[in-house]
């Protein structure tokens, strides 16, 4: 368990679950916490990375940033999502070490799975097959973060956690048409509808120049602001949305994403993960030959022959249970208020056409969620809202 006095820095503070994390650990008592925008800490930069750690000497991280969007993103980004992840990953897990931080956790994603995993999905499914296309680069960074860590583990006896969380959503939710996940994307296309119809340009204007599509806010004209919310599916009582609307999906409240990590962070090591009660005491030198020296310790991990293959330590994160975007599509109208039509574009890509994980890891580990769905998208409008005053 950290001391309360433990300096924690938390990287991503800013981001949806970052944000989150930061606050449960304030209402738990973990006041010394360290923080940094983008624009003051560009985590790509190594040189940049290495002078903060350096100069803060954190004793835990909690790795939440990330390079993250939705399907059109994926595709259309696809050298900056694999690229600017594992320079992000590489610069904060090589410089913790470094530094000798205590504990470190880092956020990955389900995406990492298979497209065509057994589902449930556990995870010991990892690896077993080829991923979903459309998010391959993002996949294979965070396989390669949470590789990481199970890798620093075994060879130098770290305690790094990775956590890999189903689809989120929650306050600080990203809803920028071009990059934000189904979740707020359907919301405000389906909020933006309604104003058009309701001819409410006072709001509509409001939203545009909180949040800007394509460069479009809210003192432009009537016509060019139809014609950029006609290109991602909005129009007057009517909105359009990728694929057939079949697909399932799962989703977790951030706030509960938050507690789950944070309940990790204090309370699970890797011991705990690989089912031996005192890790560091098997880690053992390791000779030039690779024959493990038993008589002296060097602190260094390495292949422990007792224990078999050690993979797939990483923890999954989730509900454990599942709806279609379509009837997702009916939580979001019903919260909105929404009166209109809602139609699916079978032309545009569904993705992975269902990602449900298995979560009995997590539960054995003593953590379980707390929101459901359709209190979580009432609230996650309710917080649109008022972002928007």
């Amino acid at each position: 368990m950290l001391s309360k006095d433990t300096k924690i820095y938390v990287a991503g503070h800013n981001g949806l679950v970052g944000s989150a994390i930061w606050n449960n650990l304030l209402q738990r008592g973990y006041t010394n916490l360290v923080g940094r925008s983008h624009k003051e800490l560009d985590l790509t930069d190594q040189v940049a990375v290495k002078q903060f750690f350096d100069e803060e000497k954190p004793d835990a991280v909690v790795l939440a940033a990330a390079f993250v969007g939705g399907i059109m993103a994926n595709s259309l980004y696809r050298a900056d999502f694999i690229m600017m992840n594992m320079k992000i990953q590489c610069n904060v897990i090589s410089e913790a070490y470094a530094h000798g931080v205590k504990k470190l956790l880092f956020l990955g994603s389900t995406c990492i799975y298979p497209k065509n995993a057994p589902q449930p999905m556990k995870e010991d499914c990892l690896l077993t097959s080829p991923l979903e296309y459309t998010n391959e680069e993002y996949a294979i960074a965070k396989i390669a973060g949470l590789k990481m860590c199970e890798s620093y583990n075994l060879q130098y006896g770290t305690n790094y956690i990775a956590v890999m969380p189903t689809n989120l959503y929650g306050p600080n939710d990203n809803f920028h048409l071009e990059n934000s996940h189904v979740m707020p994307a359907m919301m405000r296309k389906v909020y933006l509808a309604k104003l058009i119809h309701d001819d409410a340009w006072d709001k509509i204007a409001i939203d545009l120049n909180k949040r800007p599509v394509e460069g479009v806010n809210g003192d432009a004209s009537k016509e060019d602001i139809l014609n950029v919310l006609a290109k991602y599916g909005i129009e007057n009582n009517k909105v359009t949305l990728w694929g057939t609307g079949t697909p399932l999906r799962e989703f977790l409240w951030s706030e509960d994403m938050a507690d789950a990590s944070v309940h990790v962070l204090l309370n699970v090591n890797f011991s705990d993960i690989i089912g031996i009660e005192k890790y560091s005491s098997v880690h053992y030198g390791v000779a030039a030959d690779g024959v493990v020296d038993r008589n002296h310790s060097t602190g260094r991990g390495g292949y422990i022959p007792s224990l078999g293959e050690i993979r797939n330590c990483h923890i999954n994160v989730g509900t454990g249970k599942e709806l279609t975007i379509r009837e997702l599509s009916e939580l979001v109208v019903n919260a909105v208020g929404f009166e209109g039509e809602v139609a699916f574009d079978a032309s545009k890509p569904d993705g992975t056409m269902r990602k449900l994980i298995d979560v009995s890891k997590l539960h054995s580990l003593g953590w379980t969620h707390k929101v459901e769905i359709d209190e979580g998208v009432q609230k996650l409008f309710d917080w649109y809202k008022d972002s928007l005053n």
